[in-house]
């Protein structure tokens, strides 16, 4: 089917090309075809107005106004002219008295009878017809039909003398050069243009054939990922013209598509194991309650906290993978114009009861953020929790905010153990496992950095990890939409719960 379907491409394109170069070949044989019978006319009536020209002065040249003197000098002119036919031309003049002289009585019916068949006097009577239109025409050019002869072009012109027309002249010629010339065109276009189009159309399907090439290609790799195989690529090389940047925007479609594959295994295969875990415990003690026959309410009041513990722990895991997936979807922001003194300091309050820990914050910087106040406070909740559950009692966590060039930066630091530097990156993916130094704290999802990358890049902001001045970890985030003047003031609110850290 995808091979039918490029053939039908690649015969589309010929096609269409040819029907392209029949069409311009179509019009430029008409335009040199009449051009070239124009042109051959054009020479016909230049050498008709010559000969008529010539014959007015050579010819006539010296006569007086008598008819008979002007007729003698005509007879005698083209008496010496060869008859009509090949290149000579066809000479008539009429005199006002009547007399007709030309250089082809026999073509006019002028000429003397000869022994013609019965149907002599018929054609006799229509070549004086033909006589008698060439002499009645009026002056200027014009085109006739002479039996056996064809087209032909005629000039007609008064001889006058003092104001009187003694004579009417008409000068004519064939129009078989204006045929002929018209026909060697046709000719030649018929012979060269079929020969080029060809050529043309053989040139445009192997161009098509070319183009066609990487949209086949496409299409087979569209075909093996449809079965389930994403590491097929187009690989298109070439110019860098319209297809080549499909090909190239195809390929980076695989690579997103193959990419968000792997992560969606991952993210289901981490998932399937952190709720692996609650629904193990709780099966275990619901096991070791119904194997006992003696159950005494401390046993039952033991199991059900723990059941609602694990409970708890995967309507949290469930949460947060909600919270991710309308993150994945652009749906979690709810932005307004923040007074961040009145905001963050409400905020800072909430903070410093996370934990057992010495809190330093800093001075808040004056101004307004354009920021979604619960989904901001929940990133820091989860930064600051992450660095209360990474330090020991009585660690050390400092929060602060610095304005700058249009954006705010939050850095939370703790003197905890610190992030490897070939791990600062994998923190923020979902479920991501450290070294134990750094491990993930009893009873958290794993998902709380991952959601604080979300909601900051969500924002359109940046997060990343590095070593803290404190020797523990810094998470820094960078915030757009910063501005120093006071707009409205909004409080943290009751913001979105925390969620656990590494």
């Amino acid at each position: 089917m995808t091979e039918r379907r490029a053939w039908g491409l690649r015969a589309r394109l010929t096609v269409s090309m040819g029907v392209i170069l029949a069409i311009a070949f179509a019009i430029t044989f008409i335009a040199t075809y009449e051009g070239t019978g124009s042109q051959v006319r054009r020479q016909i009536d230049h050498d008709l107005r010559q000969d008529t020209s010539d014959l007015l002065r050579s010819g006539l040249a010296g006569e007086e106004d008598n008819p008979a003197d002007v007729a003698r000098a005509a007879r005698a002119y083209v008496t010496g002219l060869p008859s009509f036919g090949g290149s000579a031309r066809l000479v008539l003049m009429r005199f006002s008295n009547g007399q007709v002289i030309t250089n082809e009585p026999d073509l006019l019916g002028l000429g003397p009878d000869r022994n013609e068949p019965r149907e002599a006097p018929d054609m006799k009577a229509a070549e004086r017809q033909q006589g008698n239109t060439l002499l009645a025409a009026a002056p200027g050019l014009h085109n006739y039909r002479l039996r056996d002869v064809g087209g032909v072009r005629v000039q007609v012109t008064p001889v006058s003398r003092r104001g009187h027309i003694l004579a009417t002249a008409v000068i004519g010629e064939p129009l078989s050069a204006v045929e002929r010339a018209q026909d060697g065109v046709a000719t030649t276009f018929l012979l060269v243009g079929s020969l080029t189009l060809l050529v043309a159309i053989g040139a445009a399907y192997l161009l098509a054939a070319r183009t066609a090439a990487p949209l086949r290609r496409m299409a087979r790799t569209a075909a093996q990922v449809d079965a389930g195989d994403l590491a097929p690529r187009i690989a298109s090389r070439g110019p860098r013209d319209e297809i080549r940047v499909l090909a190239d925007a195809f390929d980076h479609m695989l690579d997103r598509l193959a990419d968000a594959f792997s992560r969606q295994q991952a993210f289901v295969a981490d998932a399937s194991h952190e709720l692996r875990t609650p629904l193990t415990v709780i099966r275990g003690q619901l096991e070791v309650l119904a194997a006992q026959r003696d159950v005494s309410r401390a046993d039952v009041d033991r199991v059900e906290g723990m059941v609602r513990t694990e409970i708890l722990r995967m309507q949290r895991l469930i949460d947060e993978l909600l919270l991710l997936t309308r993150a994945d979807h652009q749906e979690l922001l709810r932005t307004q114009q923040l007074d961040l003194e009145v905001y963050l300091d409400s905020l800072y309050e909430s903070l410093t009861m996370l934990g057992d820990r010495v809190f330093k914050l800093a001075p808040v910087p004056r101004g307004t953020l354009r920021a979604d106040p619960d989904r901001l406070a929940q990133v820091l909740r989860n930064l600051v929790l992450n660095a209360v559950e990474h330090t020991a009692a009585g660690g050390r966590v400092e929060v602060a905010a610095r304005a700058a060039r249009g954006e705010l930066e939050f850095t939370v630091d703790d003197d905890g153990p610190g992030i490897a530097a070939e791990q600062r990156d994998r923190i923020f993916d979902r479920f991501a496992r450290t070294d134990s130094a750094r491990a993930r704290p009893a009873g958290g999802t794993g998902l709380g950095l991952a959601i604080a990358r979300a909601i900051v890049q969500a924002h359109g902001g940046t997060i990343q990890a590095e070593a803290s001045p404190l020797g523990g970890a810094r998470i820094r985030l960078t915030l757009p939409g910063y501005e120093r003047s006071v707009r409205q003031s909004v409080s943290a609110g009751d913001p979105a719960p925390a969620s656990s850290g590494l």
